[in-house]
C-alpha cells in the first residue's frame, strides 16, 4: 500500500507540474522575438514535457486504479503528441533534425541522460497475446515451408576426404610433439635439481640466511597486496572505479521486480472487475432509474409542446433522428433558452417564406455587379494581407493535443485532486463514478425510445387540435426509374459492384480477386515469398551511445557537428516508435510516413529497423531490391505485390516496410551486373503509395543506405520525408562513462567476456577511432572463442588481443564521413540550414559595420 501511495503522490506532483506548464503555454508570445529567444522557449517546453512524460509513463505502468489509469493514459498520449509537435517546431525553426540543449540543461540542473525519451511499456503489454499469436503463426509457417531451418544453417564449404585425413594427421602429430617436449622438459628439470642438490650438500645450511630470505619474499608479497588494495579503495573513493559488487543484481532489485509482477497481475484483475461492473451497474440503473428517466423526459417534451403552442400558436416540428432528436433542444439549456430558440426558429421560418426569398434573390442580383467591380480591390487586399503575415514574424502552429490535455487536467482538478480515498484501500474501481457515466449513456438510449413515442404523440396532437394531416412523402427514385425505397439496398450495392467489375481492367480484376482472399492466406503467401520476415529481438536500448557534449560549442563557432548515437536513438524513438505504438499520437501528431537511415556500413542501421519492430510489436516487410528480384514479375505482378503487402500492413498494423540498400531503387545509372535484378521497380510506385497512406494507417516506410550519393537526389528526397545521418561512434560512446558500460564493455560482456583491470578499455577506445559498431562486434567475436572464454579465469583478457584482430580492418575515414555531410547539405533541409546560416552571418556583418560607423564616423567618411 505504501508503494501505491507513493505512485499516487508522484501522479499528483506531475499533474501540478503539467498544470503550470499548460498555463505558460496559454500565454501569448510576441512574434517579433529573436530566433534565439524562440528556440530557448521551445527547447524549455520540450525538456519539461520530456520530464513529465518520463514520470507519467512510470505512473501509468505501476498504478492499479482502473479509472485513474484511463485519465493518465489520456494525459500520456497528449504529452507524447505535444513533444512531437514541439520537435517539429524546432526543426522548422532551425532547419535541422538534431538539437543541443547544454545551456538549458545547466539552467534546469538536469543531466543529459534525463533527456532520453522512454518507450511506454503499454505498447507491448496491451497486445502481448496478439504479438505472441502472430509470432507463433509466423514460426509455424516458416517451419512448414522449411525457411527457418535454411536461415539457421550456416553455409559450410565441402571438405574432401583426403584433406580431412591430412588435417587430422597434422593435428595428431603436433599433439604428440607437444607431449614429448613436455616430458623432455620434466626429465631435464629433474636432472638439474639432482645436480644442484649434490653441489649444495657440501655446504653447511645457514638457517638465519634462509629465514631472512623467506621474510623478504613474504613481506614484499604482503606489501604489494596491501598497496593494490589501498589504491583500489582510493580509486573507488574518487569515483574512478565502481564499488565492489556493482555489476551484481542486488536483492532489492530482485524484490522490486517481484513486486512489479504482482502489481501487473492486480492491474489485470482490477481491469476485468471494472469492465464487469460497467455492465452490471448499467443494468441495475436501467431497472431502478430507467422508468423515472423515461417519465421525466416525456414530461419535459410535453411541456415543450405546450410552451410552443402558447408562444407561437402552433405545435413545433420535431427534430429528426439525424439531427439528434430531442437532445438537440434540451442539451445543456435552461427553459428560458429553449423558449428563445423556439422564437428564433419561428422568425427564421417567416423570413424564408416565398415572397421573402424573391426579394433576397433580387437584392443579390443588384449587389453582384458591385462585387465584380470590387474584385481587383479584394485581390489587392489579399496580397497586402499576405505581406502583413510575412512581416508578422514567427507564430507557433496550432496544437491538436493541448485541448485534450486541458480537458484531462480539468477532470483531474474536479475529481481526483482532493478526492478522499481512505475507504479504497485496494485501489479498486469507484462505483459512484461509473453510475454518473452510465446515467448519461442510459439517458441517451432511453431518449431515442422516447423520441419515437413523442413523435407519434405530436402527430396525434396536431391532428386533434390543429386538424393537420401529413402529406404523403414522395418516394425517391434512383437512376433509370428504380424505386430506392422499395428496392433493397443489398440489391443496389450488388448492381454497383457488377458495374465496377464489368468496366474494370485486368489489373483491377486481380486486385478485386485479392480482396476476396482472407488476411491469413495473404499473410502466409507473403511469408512464403520472403516479403514478410521475422524481426530480430533487439531493444532500442541496446543501441548504446552517449550524449554529444560539444554540440552547442561547435555550433557557436559555425561548425556543424556530426550527431551522436544518443541523438540518433532519440530521433528513432520520436519518428518511429512513439507514432507506431500509439494510434492517437499517430493520427494527430505531425505525420511521418517515411524515414531514411543513411550512414557507413556497420553503424547499426538494420538494427534500428529491427528495434522499431521489437518495441512496437510491428510486422516487418522486406521490399529491398535484392529481395523482390524475380518475384511477381511484370507491371501487373508488381501492383499485385504492393497491393497485398500494404493491405496486410494496414490490417495488421503497426507495420514497418523496410527497403534495404534503397539507393538501388533510385539509381542514377543502373550497373550492368544489376540490370537483370531490375532494382528500379519501386521508383514510380513509392510516391503513389505514400499519398494513399492516411493518418490512421500506422505504416512506416524505412529505407537504409550506405551509398546515398549513387541515387537521384530529387526523387530520393521526394519519397523519404525524414533523413537521419547515422554516424560512427565517438570516443564517449566507445569508452566507459562513470560506472555504466558503453560500447566496448557492453559488447565484450554480451559475448561472454569478463572485464578486469588487466583490460585497458580506454586504450581500445582511443585506438578504434573511426571504427564502427560492426567492426567492434566482429573483433570481439573473433577473439572470444569458446576456448578463450574458458581460459579467462587463469588468463584475463588484454587489449593487445583485440588490437591485433582489429588491425586487419579498414576504418571509416574522414573523407567518407565528409562525403556524407556534403550529400546531406544538398538535401532540402540541408539547403535551408545553409541558407539560414548565411543569413545569420550577413546580419552579424551588417550589425558590426553599423557599430563601426557609430564609433568612428569621420574615418568612415574619409574612406
Amino acid at each position: 500500500m505504501s508503494s501505491l501511495r507513493m505512485y499516487n503522490k508522484i501522479w499528483h506532483q506531475t499533474q501540478e507540474a503539467l498544470n503550470s506548464l499548460l498555463d505558460k503555454e496559454s500565454q501569448k508570445i510576441d512574434p517579433h522575438k529573436s530566433q534565439v529567444f524562440i528556440f530557448q522557449m521551445l527547447a524549455t517546453f520540450y525538456i519539461k514535457y520530456v520530464q513529465i512524460f518520463r514520470k507519467l509513463e512510470n505512473v501509468y505502468d505501476q498504478i492499479v486504479h482502473p479509472q485513474k489509469r484511463i485519465l493518465i493514459r489520456k494525459m500520456l498520449d497528449g504529452v507524447m503528441g505535444r513533444i512531437l509537435e514541439l520537435k517539429n517546431e524546432m526543426v522548422e525553426l532551425e532547419f535541422t533534425e538534431f538539437h543541443y540543449f547544454d545551456d538549458i540543461l545547466q539552467d534546469l540542473k538536469l543531466a543529459p541522460q534525463q533527456l532520453d525519451i522512454p518507450i511506454p511499456r503499454y505498447f507491448l503489454k496491451e497486445k502481448l497475446e496478439v504479438i505472441k499469436g502472430r509470432e507463433k503463426l509466423l514460426a509455424q509457417i516458416l517451419a512448414e515451408s522449411g525457411l527457418d531451418t535454411m536461415s539457421m544453417k550456416r553455409i559450410v564449404k565441402p571438405f574432401p576426404l583426403d584433406e580431412a585425413i591430412k588435417t587430422i594427421q597434422i593435428s595428431e602429430r603436433a599433439r604428440q610433439g607437444r607431449l614429448r617436449a613436455m616430458f623432455m622438459k620434466q626429465i631435464y628439470l629433474q636432472e638439474y635439481r639432482v645436480k644442484q642438490s649434490k653441489l649444495l650438500s657440501d655446504r653447511l645450511p645457514d638457517v638465519a640466511a634462509a629465514a631472512l630470505c623467506i621474510q623478504k619474499v613474504w613481506r614484499a608479497f604482503h606489501q604489494t597486496k596491501k598497496t593494490e588494495r589501498e589504491r583500489e579503495e582510493e580509486m573507488i573513493f574518487l569515483g574512478m572505479n565502481p564499488p565492489p559488487q556493482f555489476n551484481q543484481i542486488s536483492a532489492t532489485l530482485i524484490q522490486a521486480q517481484k513486486v512489479n509482477s504482482v502489481r501487473n497481475e492486480v492491474q489485470i484483475k482490477h481491469e476485468e472487475s471494472y469492465k464487469d461492473a460497467m455492465v452490471t451497474i448499467k443494468n441495475d440503473l436501467r431497472l431502478l432509474e430507467g422508468p423515472d428517466i423515461k417519465e421525466s423526459l416525456q414530461d419535459q417534451i410535453r411541456h415543450w409542446f405546450i410552451e410552443c403552442r402558447n408562444l407561437t400558436g402552433a405545435f413545433p416540428d420535431y427534430p429528426k433522428v439525424e439531427e439528434g432528436g430531442s437532445a438537440l433542444i434540451f442539451s445543456n439549456k435552461t427553459p428560458q433558452q429553449v423558449i428563445a430558440d423556439i422564437i428564433a426558429s419561428q422568425q427564421e421560418q417567416w423570413r424564408r417564406s416565398p415572397g421573402k426569398q424573391r426579394t433576397r434573390y433580387q437584392g443579390k442580383q443588384r449587389t453582384s455587379k458591385k462585387e465584380k467591380g470590387k474584385k481587383k480591390s479584394v485581390s489587392f487586399t489579399v496580397a497586402v494581407s499576405f505581406a502583413q503575415e510575412e512581416d508578422e514574424g514567427w507564430k507557433m502552429s496550432p496544437s491538436l493535443f493541448l485541448h485534450g490535455m486541458e480537458e484531462g487536467n480539468h477532470l483531474y482538478q474536479d475529481i481526483w485532486k482532493n478526492k478522499d480515498e481512505s475507504w479504497n484501500f485496494l485501489q479498486d474501481y469507484d462505483p459512484e463514478l461509473i453510475k454518473e457515466e452510465k446515467r448519461k449513456e442510459l439517458e441517451s438510449e432511453i431518449r431515442v425510445q422516447v423520441d419515437e413515442l413523442m413523435r407519434q404523440e405530436l402527430k396525434n396532437l396536431k391532428l386533434a387540435v390543429d386538424r393537420e394531416k401529413e402529406l404523403p412523402v414522395k418516394k425517391k427514385k434512383g437512376k433509370k426509374g428504380i424505386d430506392t425505397d422499395t428496392f433493397p439496398e443489398e440489391a443496389l450495392s450488388h448492381i454497383h459492384t457488377v458495374k465496377i467489375t464489368l468496366g474494370a481492367r485486368s489489373k483491377d480484376v486481380s486486385e478485386l480477386s485479392s480482396n476476396l482472399m482472407s488476411i491469413e492466406s495473404l499473410y502466409k503467401e507473403l511469408v512464403e515469398e520472403g516479403l514478410l520476415i521475422q524481426a530480430l529481438k533487439v531493444n532500442l536500448s541496446d543501441y548504446i551511445g552517449e550524449y554529444s557534449y560539444l554540440g552547442t560549442t561547435l555550433r557557436q563557432v559555425s561548425i556543424e557537428p556530426m550527431p551522436s548515437l544518443l541523438d540518433v536513438r532519440q530521433l528513432i524513438t520520436l519518428y518511429g516508435v512513439l507514432p507506431l505504438g500509439s494510434p492517437t499520437v499517430h493520427e494527430k501528431a505531425p505525420l511521418v510516413k517515411s524515414l531514411l537511415l543513411a550512414g557507413p556500413s556497420g553503424v547499426g542501421k538494420k538494427m534500428l529497423v529491427h528495434a522499431i519492430c521489437t518495441e512496437t510489436g510491428a510486422n516487418l516487410f522486406n521490399l529491398s531490391a535484392s529481395n523482390i528480384a524475380g518475384k511477381y514479375p511484370g507491371r501487373s505482378g508488381l501492383q499485385m505485390m504492393l497491393h497485398v503487402v500494404f493491405k496486410v500492413a494496414r490490417q495488421l498494423q503497426p507495420s514497418v516496410v523496410w527497403i534495404g540498400e534503397t539507393e538501388k531503387t533510385f539509381y542514377k545509372k543502373v550497373p550492368s551486373n544489376e540490370k537483370k535484378m531490375e532494382p528500379k521497380r519501386l521508383k514510380k510506385q513509392l510516391p503513389r503509395i505514400l499519398k494513399l497512406l492516411k493518418p490512421d494507417d500506422r505504416v512506416l516506410i524505412v529505407g537504409t543506405t550506405q551509398r546515398p550519393f549513387d541515387a537521384e537526389l530529387q526523387s530520393f528526397c521526394k519519397v523519404y520525408q525524414k533523413i537521419i545521418l547515422v554516424p560512427r561512434p565517438d570516443y564517449a560512446s566507445r569508452y566507459v562513462s562513470k560506472y555504466h558500460s558503453i560500447l566496448w564493455k557492453h559488447i565484450i560482456q554480451r559475448n561472454g567476456g569478463v572485464v578486469t583491470n588487466a583490460l585497458n578499455i580506454s586504450c581500445l577506445a582511443k585506438v578504434t577511432d573511426g571504427f564502427t559498431q560492426g567492426h567492434i562486434v566482429q573483433v570481439v567475436r573473433s577473439v572470444l572463442t569458446d576456448r578463450r572464454i574458458r581460459q579467462q579465469i587463469h588468463k584475463p583478457l588484454s587489449a593487445v588481443e583485440f588490437i591485433t584482430a582489429i588491425a586487419s580492418m579498414d576504418p571509416v575515414y574522414q573523407e567518407e564521413e565528409e562525403s556524407f555531410k556534403d550529400w546531406y547539405a544538398k538535401t532540402p533541409l540541408g539547403k535551408k540550414r545553409a541558407l539560414a546560416l548565411i543569413n545569420v552571418w550577413m546580419k552579424l556583418i551588417s550589425k558590426n559595420e553599423v557599430n563601426r560607423e557609430k564609433r568612428n564616423p569621420r574615418g568612415r567618411s574619409k574612406k
